[in-house]
């Protein structure tokens, strides 16, 4: 086949050249790259008889299976942007998203059906594919049985790399969820530096931990369908078991493991990793957080034959700078760097009036290239604060994304992180707006303030709490706001504490004083 820009077209180029090759695995279940191209195909028509056209959105609301990257190619290959949807987080905030994103179609399975009945309540979605009976009346349904009555050709669209291929939905500021639009080119441009840098080939075999709507999982399936290796998407129940997750790595023959540091300090400490056959495993990456050095040597040190890197990159550009770490000298605790750019990135460093600083001093990182999103979804506002714009000539400039990251370059040229300019953390791998979470609970009537801030878990990550000054004359406990906010928010942005007070520490102009609070829950005296 001709050249590929666009993502869809790795999978149709690997169901040419070896078309009997396992493309997916999930379970004990395999797909070959012929089976998902076929399967791809004829749900791209099925999406195009609901009245897809290019440009549209197309919501993914299902638990990891075998037909999960099926879903994401099938949507691109009828012209349009899919978006996934957590699958356990709480229906309000999908129902949002979906009218957000102006959704009309769902792709799910049975598994997911009671709650879809309740989403088309909520939204007004007319079709729904992958379920056997019409959840409500009057919605249009097509049982994932009868997709092979569409054409298992792929349609004749016209498309170009410019256009929509994912939308990803992060915490927002003002307590609603916000979209990232990624071009097929901008995934393009990521899965190929990631298949180039990392060496893959058809006889790898990577994991997926990440769930959809995390950015992470576009390398496990975009990356690995450039060169028609195989995905081993792993199943819920295993990811939420260290041990359980280090034995599926090894029966699995992963070469090629990425996650959040997290899930590997939790094989460290509750897997027995040195019993384990991991012959077949020759890199590691990571990403989404910061990893404790003294962890990472520790891993090192047990997998000595294989390879570290370290990713980073907020979701608005994929990845965009790189670390192949080296040994760690036992007596040597400074953070993992986050390296250089990647090839095809141009990095930037500025400072508060968006002054480029000299080399060795601390300042924003901004990054341009081919990795960068398009833009965020239905908000030119936050579009436009997201771009820094270097004068190039009188006619043209630059576009660099700001990432809101502090960052120091070192002698040596990589790139050593040191923290968020606003209040955005990272818990667990997932990005958190602390501000989103004050929302949730200032909207209740028994709140009458609230405060939100991270605390250090010990292990290189954070952990969110929540100190509340209750309304005088009700009955107010925690586990009342807890059950409130689960209704409003994923697991993952819930607070492990959240502290009754009659009062708040304030600053000299009376603001709530937040540093003092999180002094004090580190210190455990909130």
């Amino acid at each position: 086949m001709q050249n590929i820009y666009l993502l869809h077209q790795g999978v149709e180029k690997a169901a040419e050249e070896t078309p009997t090759h396992p493309a997916v695995r999930f379970n004990q279940e395999e797909q070959t790259y012929q089976q998902l191209n076929t399967l791809k195909n004829q749900l791209a028509h099925a999406l195009i008889s609901c009245g897809v056209k290019r440009g549209d959105r197309v919501g993914i609301f299902m638990y990891k299976n075998i037909n999960s990257a099926a879903a994401l190619y099938g949507i691109m290959s009828a012209g349009a942007a899919y978006v996934p949807l957590d699958p356990f987080a709480p229906l309000p905030r999908l129902a949002y998203v979906i009218q957000n994103c102006s959704i009309n179609v769902l792709i799910t399975h049975e598994k997911k059906s009671q709650d879809i009945a309740e989403l088309i309540q909520l939204t007004g979605v007319q079709h729904i594919i992958g379920l056997e009976d019409n959840p409500v009346d009057d919605v249009h349904t097509i049982p994932l049985a009868k997709l092979d009555q569409f054409p298992a050709n792929p349609p004749n669209l016209m498309l170009t790399e410019q256009d929509m291929a994912y939308i990803l939905y992060t915490s927002g500021s003002t307590g609603m969820p916000k979209g990232i639009v990624h071009t097929h080119r901008s995934g393009l441009s990521f899965a190929l530096w990631a298949a180039e840098t990392y060496q893959l080939t058809s006889q790898d075999r990577l994991s997926n931990h990440a769930p959809l709507h995390f950015d992470l999982s576009t390398f496990d399936f975009f990356a690995a369908s450039q060169v028609g290796a195989t995905t081993c998407i792993i199943p819920e129940g295993v990811t939420k078991f260290p041990a359980s997750m280090a034995k599926w790595i090894q029966d699995e023959r992963i070469s090629v493991w990425y996650s959040v540091p997290f899930a590997l300090i939790q094989m460290l400490q509750r897997a027995n990793l040195p019993t384990k056959d991991y012959s077949a495993l020759r890199w590691i990456l990571f990403a989404g957080e910061p990893f404790p050095t003294k962890h990472l040597r520790d891993v090192m040190k047990i997998l000595p034959g294989v390879k570290f890197s370290n990713l980073y990159g907020p979701t608005e550009t994929n990845v965009c700078t790189y670390y192949h770490v080296p040994l760690i000298p036992e007596d040597q605790d400074d953070p993992i760097s986050i390296g250089i750019a990647c090839e095809n990135v141009e990095d930037l460093v500025v400072d508060e009036n968006s002054q480029p600083v000299p080399q060795g001093t601390v300042g924003e990182l901004l990054i341009r290239g081919g990795v960068v999103m398009r833009g965020y979804w239905a908000r030119p506002d936050l579009t436009e604060r997201g771009f820094y714009r270097r004068p190039v000539t009188e006619q043209f400039e630059d576009t660099f994304y700001r990432t809101g990251d502090l960052v120091q370059k070192l002698e040596d040229g990589n790139y050593r992180f040191l923290g968020r300019k606003d209040r955005q953390i990272k818990t667990r791998g997932y990005r958190v707006e602390l501000d989103e979470i004050e929302t949730a609970l200032l909207a209740h009537e028994m709140v009458e303030e609230a405060a939100v801030y991270p605390v250090p878990d010990g292990e290189g990550s954070n952990l969110i709490e929540a100190a509340v000054i209750p309304k005088t004359d009700l009955l107010v406990t925690a586990v009342m706001l807890y059950e409130v906010l689960a209704l409003k928010l994923p697991p993952y942005a819930l607070p492990s504490q959240i502290h009754l007070r009659a009062d708040f520490p304030r600053t000299s102009t009376g603001k709530i004083n937040r540093r003092e609070l999180q002094e004090m829950a580190a210190n455990k005296e909130t």
